[in-house]
Formats: C-alpha cells, sequence, structure tokens
C-alpha cells in the first residue's frame, strides 16, 4: 500500500509536471505567432506607405536580382501545407505556397521576394509559375484517383494585370476540367477594396468554374450575399481569433438574411447556407482544435496538423512548366 500511494504520488507530479510544460509551451508559440503577426503587419504597413507615397523606378538591387533570374531560370518551387476535415483530419485541400531558389539551392524568402515582386511588378510572373504548377500538381493527384483540392494563391494585382490575365484566363480556360480541384485564394482586404477590372475578371474565372477563397479575414461581420455572388466558397480566419469571437456572445456575426442574433455554435451553418465553408487557419495546438470542433468548423489547416513541406524532387521536375512556357511568361514586360 505504501508503495501504490507513492507510486501514485510520484504519477500525479509527473502528470502536473508534464501539464506545466505543455502550457508554457503553447504560451510561447502563442507569444512567437503574435510577434510575427505584428511583424508582418508592420512590414505590409511599411509597404502600403511606401508604395502610395510615390511611383519609383524599382531599385536594381541584389534580391530583384535574384528574383528576376529565378523567374528566367524557372526556379520557382511549390510548398504544400494540407488541409484537414474535422473531426476525422483526413487530408481534403492543400494550399500551395511559392518559393523561389537561388542558383545554390538555398531559398529567397516570401517577405523578400514579394517586395521584390510588387516593386517591379513581377507578381503576375510569379503567379503564373504558381498556377501552373498547382495545375500539375493536381492532375498528378487525379491520376492517382486522391480527390484533393489545391487551394492557389494569387494577388490581386495579377486580376488587375492586363498583360498578364489574358495569358493567364487563356491557361485556365484550357484546364477548366479542374475547375472544382484548383481554389484561387486572396487577401480579405484586397476583396473588399476590389477594383472594376478585378471583378470583371474574377466573374470570367467564376464562369469557367473555377471558385474564390478569401484568407486572412479580420473578423466574422462578412456579407455572405456579396462573398456569394462573387463566386467565394471558402473564408479563412485566423483560429485563435475565431475562437474568441464565436465565444463572445456580442462579436461579430455575419450579414445574412437571418433576421436575429446568430450563437456562436449557429455561425458556421449560417455561411453554408450560402455555400461557403470556414476553414480554421493557423491552429497551433491541440487545445485550440478541441475549442474550434465544438464550434464545427469543417476544415483546419496550420503546423499542428503539418507544416509547408516542398514536393518530392520527382514531383518538382514532372510539373515544371516547359521552357518555351518560362520564355513566354518571362517575356512580358
Amino acid at each position: 500500500d505504501v508503495v501504490e500511494a507513492r507510486t501514485d504520488v510520484v504519477e500525479e507530479t509527473v502528470k502536473h509536471e508534464l501539464t506545466e510544460r505543455r502550457d508554457a509551451l503553447v504560451s510561447e508559440m502563442k507569444q512567437l505567432e503574435g510577434l510575427i503577426d505584428r511583424l508582418s503587419h508592420s512590414f505590409e504597413t511599411r509597404l502600403a506607405e511606401t508604395s502610395s507615397a510615390k511611383i519609383v523606378a524599382p531599385q536594381e538591387d541584389a534580391i530583384l536580382r535574384d528574383v528576376r533570374d529565378a523567374l528566367k531560370d524557372g526556379r520557382v518551387d511549390l510548398h504544400l501545407q494540407p488541409i484537414v476535415s474535422l473531426p476525422q483530419r483526413r487530408v481534403s485541400f492543400y494550399e500551395g505556397f511559392t518559393r523561389l531558389r537561388r542558383p545554390d539551392g538555398s531559398l529567397i524568402l516570401p517577405a523578400e521576394f514579394l517586395d521584390a515582386g510588387r516593386r517591379a511588378n513581377l507578381m503576375g510572373q510569379i503567379d503564373n509559375f504558381t498556377l501552373f504548377r498547382c495545375v500539375q500538381i493536381v492532375r498528378r493527384l487525379a491520376e492517382r484517383d486522391r480527390r484533393v483540392g489545391v487551394f492557389c494563391n494569387i494577388a490581386a494585382s495579377s486580376l488587375e494585370d492586363s498583360t498578364f490575365f489574358p495569358f493567364f484566363l487563356e491557361f485556365m480556360t484550357e484546364n477548366r476540367d479542374l475547375s472544382g480541384a484548383v481554389i484561387f485564394e486572396i487577401r480579405a482586404d484586397r476583396f473588399e477594396t476590389r477594383s472594376r477590372t478585378m471583378r470583371d475578371n474574377m466573374d470570367k474565372l467564376t464562369e469557367l468554374g473555377f471558385r474564390f477563397s478569401i484568407d486572412h479575414a479580420p473578423d466574422l461581420g462578412l456579407d455572405l450575399p456579396r462573398l456569394q455572388s462573387a463566386g467565394v466558397r471558402f473564408v479563412k480566419m485566423n483560429g485563435a481569433a475565431l475562437i474568441d469571437q464565436l465565444r463572445d456572445p456580442a462579436g461579430p456575426r455575419p450579414v445574412s438574411s437571418i433576421n436575429r442574433r446568430v450563437d456562436g455554435e449557429e455561425v458556421s451553418a449560417v455561411f453554408s447556407r450560402y455555400g461557403i465553408t470556414m476553414v480554421a487557419e493557423k491552429m497551433e495546438d491541440e487545445a485550440s482544435v478541441v475549442e474550434i470542433l465544438e464550434y464545427e468548423i469543417p476544415y483546419g489547416q496550420g503546423h499542428v496538423f503539418g507544416a509547408p513541406r516542398p514536393i518530392k524532387a520527382s514531383l518538382m521536375q514532372e510539373t515544371a512548366p516547359p521552357r518555351e512556357m518560362v520564355q513566354r511568361m518571362t517575356n512580358f514586360g
């Protein structure tokens, strides 16, 4: 009995220590994520201020030269992050992330090449490379009877670019049979401020059967009829912020035809009434997964389910654009 009692005490002590360590780790991860988000927001704000101040010729700095060379040589890779169904955690989609490589194989950081791409009006080229790889990946998955879709990020500027959009539209018309598996993703803030040209070009893609997703949604106060009419079928929101707003009885709620206050547990169903699926993104710990399940959010994305990973080298070669296409994409402008 004495041995059992001591064993129980030791077991309780170990459990307590493990719980404390886990909670400390989760707290540190959340602090780190918050720091990254603040730095990202600060960077984007400074970039927007610089862009709005005046238009200047792109600086031929080292990063810009690296970006131009990577595009010219076709050194544009695709990393995939799983998006899983909940609660099963079955991979239903992937999100494609663009990565540019230097000749020595080292990666150009996204913040660097996105900045250079915007300054030098190269986002259309970058998006077309990414799009080509996404389409080829979807085809390879279909050949293996894997019904998995791919979210393909596209800059708002690409949807407004009179030089690149015709090439973009031509390519998607040729691949319209994949309209059920390729989803175009744009930032929520750019959707809210989209121009007439961007609206018209989005309509051309929806007419082909393609769907849109908006990510970085700031809150749940979205106009669902407006999203539905624009072809938006997915909305991504930071998991921690989503939980906070769903839990708050006075938190933001979507604009819909429902003439009463919607409870947090009903929000996902209201989105579904408009054909829009919710995705909790940036999910980093198991505790958040448990909380998000209480509100029946159908999909999750984040490091807790899997980090972005490069596709296999063999698949990288198989999905590389032909040399003539690389030349065509990089000869514009």
